[in-house]
């Protein structure tokens, strides 16, 4: 504030002394002070016309940090969905309440302003909700490496969306062949009955809509602060998804045990991740986001075996080391 006002005074000292210096003759130039104590009142928008000024950025080694742990937390995320005897819809929507109310109080503690929403992060919040409950509803039906690692296939929507595919080189299409072998490799049987079949279709849909959501991001992270950016999409999102859990409600069963899950799956899984990994943009490039990001089938698969006993088949292991080498391979190519 300090240096707006600064800008506005210097503003109208160089007015008056243009007025000294006028030639004979020269039309009277009057000069009003600015009104800066009415500018000081006036709100600030989610998409003010001037970027809000992100202080307290992260060095590269903090940044690096702080994504690989925001994706070994999103891989983390993905057991809660075994944990929680829930439908996805409400698992989704209680993780985006709390994590909104913990990105809000964490805002206030900063002495920071959550400034007003807009269209866009409406529609990021929408899509934010369809790729959470598209996920968690993989894992449901099938397994937490199943839903991992047809999610695991965002890069290549994210070269899909930019247009950078079907026009790149024989390595771009040779990338997405190897993906879709991987997908292929994972599947037993071609039924819809089949629960890894239904699981990967789920998995390769959050896998589009995250893919939406990073490439939106993209714009805004340069402009917000990133923990604005995640409030306003998780608020947005449980928005979306209140009405469809409220028709189901009467039919649903929560337990003490679930709220427990759901506060730690809606503070360490999403609030604080989503801001860690939203913060490491600023300083890390887009293809190494997007490599780290395609080890998280690694992450939670190892945490699936140790905490779930779910020991991946040598199906599942050769489909999957096929996905992620693809994800990687695409990534270099998305910076």
């Amino acid at each position: 504030m300090d240096d707006n006002r600064g800008a506005l005074d210097a503003r109208y000292v160089g007015g008056i002394l243009a007025q000294r210096h006028r030639g004979y003759g020269a039309p009277t130039v009057r000069m009003r002070r600015p009104n800066l104590e009415y500018r000081r009142a006036q709100p600030r928008n989610f998409c003010a016309a001037q970027p809000d000024v992100i202080t307290g950025r992260l060095s590269p080694r903090a940044a690096r940090a702080s994504l690989h742990t925001a994706v070994a937390l999103f891989g983390f995320a993905a057991l809660f969905g075994k944990w929680i005897a829930l439908p996805a819809t409400a698992i989704v929507l209680g993780r985006t309440i709390i994590a909104a109310v913990t990105l809000a109080a964490l805002l206030f503690l900063r002495h920071e302003h959550a400034g007003r929403p807009d269209r866009r992060a409406a529609v990021n919040g929408a899509i934010l909700a369809l790729h959470w409950v598209a996920f968690f509803a993989a894992v449901q039906v099938s397994n937490v490496a199943v839903g991992l690692l047809g999610y695991a296939s965002f890069p290549l929507f994210v070269l899909m969306l930019e247009r950078r595919l079907f026009a790149g080189d024989r390595v771009e299409r040779a990338t997405a062949v190897l993906a879709v072998v991987g997908l292929v490799a994972l599947v037993p049987e071609f039924a819809w009955s089949s629960g890894v079949v239904r699981g990967l279709a789920l998995g390769i849909l959050s896998a589009f809509t995250f893919a939406l959501l990073a490439v939106r991001n993209r714009a805004l992270v340069e402009q917000l602060a990133p923990s604005r950016i995640a409030l306003w999409q998780n608020a947005f999102a449980a928005l979306c998804l209140a009405p469809i859990v409220a028709f189901n409600g009467p039919s649903l069963s929560v337990t003490m045990t679930d709220v427990a899950l759901l506060l730690v799956l809606g503070v360490a899984c999403t609030g604080v991740a989503h801001t860690l990994f939203i913060a490491s943009l600023q300083r890390v490039s887009a293809h190494t986001a997007a490599v780290v990001a395609a080890l998280e089938p690694v992450y939670g698969i190892a945490l699936a075996a140790a905490l779930l006993n779910e020991i991946p088949s040598a199906r599942t292991l050769a489909g999957g080391a096929l996905i992620v080498a693809a994800a990687i391979m695409a990534s270099r190519r998305i910076a």
